[in-house]
Order: structure tokens, then C-alpha cells, then sequence
């Protein structure tokens, strides 16, 4: 195929400036309302439902989803499904346990909620170390598929690349804050749906609407081996692990969890989750169709010339089935999808440190509006410079498979300690921290000792932890450890106070 990828793309540049364009406005009049710390964190808990269920939908469907998991399916066939029904099925446990009880307990993070009738120091520290890891990590995948977006279409350096989607997102967050994040997440979530619906046709369209006809030419041309499972997860423990870790980490995510904080009420939380699981639960549908139409229009050796993780197969299909046009345009749309997660990550990172660690913990609950807003926009900065630093470090890796890491994380760090604090009246603050505290470093070290650093990051012919995705280990552990710690060492205090957590937890602030 003779493609104009790796060489500047006028239409591509066009589409990039306009969504950019249109964005700042979006920043400059969110700017305009964003005066409190009320306003930056939660958007002055002003956004409907359907406005925070396109934001949800906008804030989850990442770099991963469409680079990533279209790449996946390119270049592995079924396999690539375990990461799109993975993803989708981790919103019935956020619908169903979650978004009420964290919208009733908490008021801009996920450490509210943990910290309730808990000792507020060492949760928010222990909170704000596993967020901060969940984020890391999940800012490597968006700023890795920018990176090479950027690189691809405009002819730049990997390294130029990412630092140029760092200071955008940077203009988004420092000014705009939450407000202008929701609506760019809105405007990007219809963009990205659009998009992928249009390319999904436009490939169908080769095959007389038929999917199975494309999933046919796929088997002749690559064997039957594509549309069976195994080519990219053998183990059926690894398969078990990264289910796990897909399914709870979504519960985990501090992204995710910050967006239930900018609705008026818990009723609203929830609704917003059902539109959200809808318009994911289309997309992921679309992924497939995309990631096997990459497989037999493009081809899976052209993919791998072009980038070797495979996150450009969605723009390379683009390309072959829409011309130039329609690639400039799913260019713009990829590159809005990453700058939009970015600029939510960005935002819940500098929540963790301004609110939980300088407001709650340096000054004790006393700084007051103006000052919380000045940290938070410094903590912005720093995890720009960290984004940036990280993405040029992991420079080749696949997306969706560095964002499976995340959801290990923040199923094993977040998730247990958020269910224990809700549902478990023993649950104390040494239990809290040690929960945390373990699930994160076990994730991180058992990360750090797979396949996945060692044979494919550092080149090592071996690795000491078999599994490429620690979730089975981590996140029982974290829950063992939690439970066993407060039992050993019983908090009078909080088991009191969990009357009161219980009944604000259903009955909201009014309780």
C-alpha cells in the first residue's frame, strides 16, 4: 500500500488545528467560570447526566481503545477481544457498587471516600501514592500512541511529538480545569464515535455489510488461528488475570471516579454511568470490525513496518479505505481522544497531590480556596513534565496492553480499599493503608519482574514472574491484607463511625 504516513499530512494538520482551536475556546470560557476549587475539581457540580455520561464515555475511551485495541486485533485476530469485553464489563460493578456511594461520600477524589470515618492523613498519603501510580501509567499509553500519531502525520520527532501534546493538554487543564475537560471529553467522545462508526461502514461496505465475510477473508489469508483464542494471551492464567484486573480496575481508575464529583446528585451519578456503559459498549462493538479490517485491507506486515506495537492500524485503514481526507480527519479524532484522557488524568493527578496530600495533609483541611487552586494548577505543571518524560521512555510500546497495566494497578491499589471503607464496618486506618500500600507495590513489582519490562522493555531473555499482568496475585492480596490487618488491630473509632458513613452513603449529604 502506498501510504503518505510518516510524511507531513495537510488535511490531518488541518483537522489537528481546528479540534485544537475549538478546544481553547472551549478552555478560555470554562476559564472565565472556573474561580473556586469547587469549580477546577468538579465543574461546580453543574453537568447533567447525559453531559457526564458522554464525558465518562470520552474519559474511558482512551488511546487504548482505539489505537490499541484495533492494533491488538490486527495483529493478533480474536485474542485482542479479552481487552475490548474486558474494558466494557468492569461498568456493571461501577453502576451497581460504586458511582452512588462515592457521589454521597466523597467531594472531589476517591480518598474522600476511603479517608471517611477513617484517620485522614495516612489514607490520603497511601491513597494518593496508588493514584498516582494508576495515572503514571495510564498517562505512558496515551502519550506512547500521541507520540507516534504526531510522528506519523506531520513528519515530526517522537520526542518533539510528545512534548507538544504535553504543553496542549497543559493550556486545557492549568486554565480550564474540570469544566473545560467535561466538554472537550463530550465533544471528543461524538467525534470518536462518529469516526470509528464511519470506518466500521466504510469497511463493511468491502464485504456487503456481512461481518462474517470479513472474518472469513481474514481466516484465508492469515489461517484459522486468528479467529480462535490464544496467539496473544496462551496462558489461561494470564487470560484469568487480565480479566480481573480489566473487570475491578475500571472501579479503581481516579479518573473515572473524580467525573461521579461533578454531577448535582447520586441518582444523576448513575444514570450517567448507564449512558456511558451504552455508548462504550457501541464502541468496543466498532473496535473488532476496525482491528479486522486492518488485518486483510491493510495487512498485518504493513502495520508492523509502519509501527511495531500496531497502534497505527486505525489510521492506516483509515487511509486505505477513506483516502487522505478521511485519514487527516481519523488522525484529528485520534489525537482529540488522547489529548482528552490526558487532560482528565492530569486533572485527577493534580487532585491527589493539591487536595489529598497539601490541602489535607500538609495543611491539615485550613488552606482555603484561592490556595488550593494555585497548588493544584502547580501540580498540573509537574505531572506535564513527568507525561512527557514517561511517554518518550516507553517509546514503541503497544497502548492497550501499557493501559491493561494500569487497571492491574488500580484494581489492586484503589479497588479493594474502596469496597472494604464502604461495605465493611471492621475496616480501620492501618488496614486502609496497608491495603493500599501492599496492593500498589506488589502491582508495580510484579509488573517491574514480567515479561513484559524484562524480556520486552530491557531485552532480557527471561523473566521471574511468569504473568504478564499481576492481577490475580495483586488484587487478592490486597484484600487479604486489608482484612487481616484490621482484624489484628480493631479502630473503636471508625466502627462507630461507620453508622454514619452507611447512612450518608445511601441517603446522600442531607443524611
Amino acid at each position: 500500500m502506498n501510504g503518505a504516513m510518516g510524511q507531513p499530512n495537510l488535511v490531518a494538520m488541518a483537522g489537528f488545528f481546528i479540534f485544537i482551536a475549538a478546544s481553547l475556546g472551549i478552555t478560555w470560557l470554562a476559564a472565565r467560570r472556573t474561580k473556586s476549587a469547587d469549580d477546577f475539581y468538579a465543574a461546580g457540580r453543574s453537568v447533567t447526566a447525559l453531559q457526564n455520561g458522554l464525558a465518562l464515555a470520552g474519559d474511558y475511551m482512551s488511546a487504548a481503545s482505539f489505537l490499541g485495541i484495533a492494533g491488538l486485533v490486527a495483529l493478533s485476530g480474536f485474542d485482542g477481544l479479552i481487552y475490548s469485553i474486558g474494558f466494557l464489563v468492569g461498568w456493571p460493578v461501577v453502576l451497581c457498587l460504586i458511582a452512588e456511594p462515592l457521589r454521597n461520600l466523597g467531594r472531589y477524589t476517591f480518598a474522600d471516600v476511603v479517608a471517611f470515618r477513617l484517620q485522614q492523613r495516612p489514607v490520603r498519603v497511601a491513597s494518593a501514592f496508588g493514584g498516582l501510580a494508576v495515572i503514571a501509567f495510564y498517562l505512558i499509553a496515551q502519550m506512547v500512541g500521541a507520540g507516534n500519531l504526531i510522528r506519523l502525520l506531520f513528519g515530526l520527532s517522537y520526542e518533539v511529538a510528545v512534548m507538544i501534546v504535553g504543553v496542549v493538554m497543559l493550556a486545557y487543564v492549568l486554565f480550564g480545569g474540570m469544566l473545560a475537560t467535561t466538554w472537550v471529553q463530550i465533544v471528543k467522545a461524538v467525534l470518536l464515535m462518529t469516526g470509528a462508526a464511519l470506518l466500521a461502514l466504510l469497511v463493511l461496505s468491502r464485504y456487503a455489510f456481512n461481518p462474517l465475510a470479513l472474518f472469513a477473508d481474514a481466516a484465508s489469508r492469515y489461517g484459522e488461528a486468528v479467529l480462535a483464542p490464544g496467539r496473544l494471551v496462551s496462558d489461561p492464567v494470564d487470560a484469568i488475570s487480565l480479566g480481573i484486573a480489566l473487570m475491578f480496575g475500571t472501579a479503581g481508575l481516579p479518573h473515572i471516579l473524580m467525573r461521579f464529583y461533578t454531577v448535582p446528585d447520586a441518582r444523576t451519578a448513575r444514570v450517567s454511568v448507564a449512558y456511558a456503559t451504552a455508548a462504550i459498549g457501541v464502541f468496543y462493538l466498532l473496535t473488532f470490525v476496525l482491528g479486522f479490517g486492518a488485518m486483510v485491507i491493510v495487512g498485518q506486515d504493513a502495520i508492523r513496518a509502519i509501527d511495531a506495537g500496531g497502534n497505527m492500524a486505525a489510521p492506516l485503514l483509515a487511509e486505505a479505505v477513506g483516502g487522505q481526507a478521511f485519514l487527516g480527519f481519523i488522525a484529528a479524532v485520534a489525537f482529540a481522544t488522547i489529548l482528552a484522557v490526558v487532560a482528565g488524568l492530569t486533572l485527577a493527578g493534580a487532585a491527589a497531590l493539591s487536595h489529598d496530600i497539601w490541602v489535607n495533609v500538609v495543611r491539615h483541611g485550613a488552606a482555603d480556596s484561592s490556595e488550593q487552586l494555585r497548588v493544584a494548577r502547580g501540580a498540573t505543571i509537574l505531572l506535564a513534565i513527568v507525561s512527557i518524560a514517561l511517554g518518550i521512555a516507553f517509546k514503541g510500546q503497544n497502548v492497550a496492553y501499557m493501559v491493561g497495566l494500569a487497571f492491574a494497578i488500580a484494581a489492586s491499589a484503589n479497588f479493594p480499599a474502596l469496597v472494604l471503607s464502604m461495605f465493611w464496618k471492621p475496616f480501620t486506618t492501618n488496614g486502609a493503608v496497608a491495603s493500599i500500600v501492599v496492593g500498589t507495590a506488589t502491582a508495580l513489582g510484579l509488573i517491574y519482574l514480567s515479561p513484559a519490562i524484562q524480556i520486552d522493555l530491557l531485552k532480557h531473555s527471561t523473566a521471574m514472574f511468569p504473568l504478564r499482568n499481576p492481577g490475580i496475585i495483586s488484587i487478592p492480596l490486597s484484600f487479604a491484607v486489608g482484612i487481616v490487618v484490621s482484624l489484628l488491630a480493631p479502630e473503636q473509632e471508625a466502627a462507630v463511625k461507620f453508622a454514619a458513613a452507611e447512612r450518608r452513603l445511601h441517603l446522600g449529604e442531607e443524611a
